[in-house]
C-alpha cells in the first residue's frame, strides 16, 4: 500500500459529478475539433477484418509491416 496515496484527496477534488455545458460562460462548441481532426483518417473495418484486430494499434502495426514489404518489393522490381 502506498502511504502517499490518500483516498480522501481523491474524494475532495474540484470536479463535479455532472456539468451543464449550456450554463457555462465563454464555452465554444467544437473549439478544438479542427485541430483534433487534422491528420486523422477515420476508417471503418468490415466485420471479418475487425475480428483479426483487437484495436487501432494492431491495425497500424499490420499496415506498417505491409507497407515495408511493398516498398521492398518495389525496390527489387
Amino acid at each position: 500500500m502506498n502511504p502517499n496515496n490518500n483516498n480522501d484527496d481523491e474524494l475532495n477534488d474540484e470536479l463535479q459529478d455532472e456539468y451543464h455545458f449550456s450554463q457555462m460562460e465563454n464555452g465554444v462548441r467544437g473549439k478544438y475539433a479542427k485541430q483534433y481532426h487534422e491528420g486523422v483518417k477515420l476508417i471503418q473495418l468490415e466485420p471479418d477484418v475487425a475480428k483479426m484486430f483487437p484495436n487501432g494499434k494492431s491495425v497500424n502495426e499490420a499496415l506498417r509491416a505491409l507497407s515495408k514489404i511493398i516498398q521492398q518489393h518495389e525496390k527489387t522490381a
